[in-house]
């Protein structure tokens, strides 16, 4: 029997697919250097790891509100608050299995069949599939190192049609690092206004932010643009909680019900421990957060500098997040390890299998002579890997 036109249509995603290949030659016995890791490989903090024992210890292991629990909830209005100056309450939030989850509900809850969905690339791998799966149809405006992995407003404009029914920001930006500065924002923002369009902001990495730049929520500006945004962030990178799985949207109260009701039927309830752990990574200490970033600097700035000094590779520096996009396209078209390289997906390969190190292929990103590095592994694994990388480009 036929399966599901739609589901069939899902690529796989890149960045989990070669994570999983490299772990299954790590556990064959071979010594890979990753690069794929989209994590901070620091240690959830203590305070968060006793208050899930405590919501253990306490029965706290039921069912809770669909949407999240109210303290919670108001924990994350709180945070709203201080941190972006913005207005809302437990009504606006909805607390869903991870940030992945809660960009699936917002496309969910606003997109119909034939819509459009405004995407910038290099984007996120999970975007246009999640654009897809919600039967609207990805439309993306491609940038260059050049423009920063930026688009200007007239591309904006230009990509802009009467399907048009979202666009997709994402500040600090995975995989490219970049962030738009408050005057880009705006423009946007006004834009949006102007056009009726909704803009689902992810600010997942809003925490991981160097060299003096500053984050800006796009739904600060002004009600009207408050009222068209769907703010996504959650507690996995700001926090090293990967795995606890749990992220949270603002928007306004229609929207939110429509999310919170479609959650109740697909998952119910975010898991309840997990939002203890939440509660107080919100409410507790916030020092990781320095810590971190602290340390991703260290080894941005060397790993930039590297890349830049390996013939044949480059890389522009990025000012958030914890990623690099390595430019290979000096390469493209050279034989490595007796395969001629024709992109990303087939440089990638050549360097797990012949100098067993993992990084993730541009393709899946909407780039085809970039790769994507990341930095949240050791400065050791980042020194080796690229000698790594380097002795084998030299051969």
């Amino acid at each position: 029997m036929e399966l599901s036109i739609k589901a069939l249509s899902i690529s796989p995603s890149s960045t989990l697919a070669i994570d999983a290949k490299a772990k299954k030659m790590k556990a064959e016995g071979i010594d890979i250097i990753g690069f794929g890791a989209g994590e901070p490989d620091f240690d959830t903090p203590t305070h968060i790891k006793e208050a899930a024992k405590k919501a253990i210890d306490e029965g706290f292991t039921k069912y809770t509100p669909a949407s999240g629990t109210l303290e919670l909830k108001q924990a994350i209005c709180n945070k709203f608050k201080k941190d972006n100056g913005l207005d809302y309450k437990p009504s606006n939030i909805v607390v869903s299995n991870g940030a992945k989850h809660s960009l699936v509900n917002a496309f969910q809850a606003i997109c119909n069949p034939g819509d459009e969905v405004i995407i910038t690339t290099p984007a996120w791998v999970s975007y246009p599939e999640m654009v897809k799966l919600a039967d609207a149809v990805p439309v993306f405006i491609n940038t260059t190192e050049e423009e920063g992995f930026k688009f200007t407003i007239d591309k904006l404009e230009k990509a802009i049609t009467d399907k048009t029914k979202a666009i997709i920001m994402n500040s600090p930006s995975n995989p490219t690092g970049m962030i738009y500065s408050e005057e880009e924002l705006k423009a946007v923002a006004d834009l949006a206004v102007s056009k009726g369009i909704y803009v689902i902001s992810d600010e997942i990495y809003e925490k991981l932010i160097y060299d003096g730049y500053k984050h800006v929520s796009i739904a600060s500006f002004n009600d009207k643009i408050k009222d068209l945004t769907i703010v996504v962030n959650g507690v996995s990178k700001s926090y090293s909680m990967t795995g606890w799985r749990i992220g949270y949207t603002a928007s306004n109260e229609q929207i939110a019900k429509v999310m919170s009701n479609m959650q109740s039927h697909a998952t119910s309830n975010p898991n309840s421990i997990a939002q203890k752990a939440a509660l107080a990574a919100l409410e507790g200490p916030q020092e990781i957060i320095d810590t971190m970033a602290a340390e991703f600097v260290k080894r941005r700035d060397y790993m930039v500098d590297r890349i830049n000094s390996i013939e044949g590779l480059s890389c522009i520096k990025p000012n958030g997040a914890f990623y690099v996009m390595m430019n290979i396209s000096k390469i493209i078209g050279k034989e490595l390890g007796g395969v001629v390289i024709k992109g990303s997906d087939s440089f990638a390969d050549v360097l797990l299998e012949k100098a067993n190190v993992a990084l993730v292929p541009g393709s899946g990103f909407g780039t085809d002579i970039h790769v994507r590095l990341s930095y949240a592994t050791s400065m050791e694994n980042i020194t080796e890997g690229l000698n790594r990388i380097e002795k084998f480009l030299n051969k």
